[in-house]
């Protein structure tokens, strides 16, 4: 049975894929970012192309879990003319969590992990995929059938589907599990400063990257 955490963070995920993402830039604010009590993480300062605020995650009793910050140019999930031409990375910050009861004393919320980032990194690559010769309709088909798919995968981090990649964190070489797809690449590891990342990209190719803690989170807005 699923933990309170599992279908949160399902929920937070689908719509996420589904609509969270396309929200005008304008309407993004640091709020959320500045109540977390974990650091942020981006790209390091090899890094020198735009960096924008995406959204962050919160759970039932309004603490924040998760959030994204993107890097590079700001991909339309529906402009396939435009979409091999994008560049893009996007990277998530999940929380360290133990296992815990819910604020409400209803439920008991699972421990994040490396799967909780790969998990929430294959959704956010789904977000912006949009398949070929596909309406509406069999869109939210598929999307449901992919994001089933990312669970799995995220669930199997040592299962054929997953390389590793040592990719520098804060300086420091740190082992990623990574994997491609048609729709682009997914990673995910843990840092020294008790938090997962994750990310996932299109156009940019991941073996290059490298993560740092963010600084001053403000400078965003």
């Amino acid at each position: 049975m699923e933990t309170t955490s599992q279908t949160t963070s399902r929920a937070v995920a689908q719509a996420a894929a589904e609509s969270g993402q396309q929200v005008p830039s304008a309407r993004r604010t640091v709020d959320g970012y500045l109540l977390a009590p974990f650091p942020w993480y981006g790209l390091d300062e090899a890094f020198t192309g735009p960096r924008w605020l995406m959204q962050v995650g919160m759970a039932a009793d309004g603490s924040v879990e998760h959030g994204s910050i993107g890097h590079g140019d700001e991909p339309s999930v529906r402009n396939e003319a435009t979409e091999d031409r994008e560049k893009f990375a996007v990277v998530v910050t999940v929380a360290a969590n133990p296992s815990r009861h819910s604020a409400d004393g209803t439920g008991l919320l699972e421990a994040t992990s490396v799967s909780s980032a790969a998990w929430l990194a294959g959704v956010g690559l789904l977000s912006f995929t949009w398949p070929g010769q596909m309406d509406h309709t069999l869109r939210d088909d598929w999307l449901e059938q992919q994001t089933e798919t990312a669970w799995a995968l995220a669930d199997d981090l040592e299962g054929s589907d997953w390389s590793t990649l040592s990719l520098p964190v804060d300086g420091v070489p740190t082992p990623f599990h990574y994997r491609e797809s048609e729709f682009g690449w997914v990673l995910a590891g843990s840092t020294q400063e008790g938090v997962h990342v994750g990310a996932y990209g299109r156009g940019m190719s991941a073996y290059g990257l490298g993560f740092a803690m963010i600084k001053d989170i403000s400078v965003y807005a």
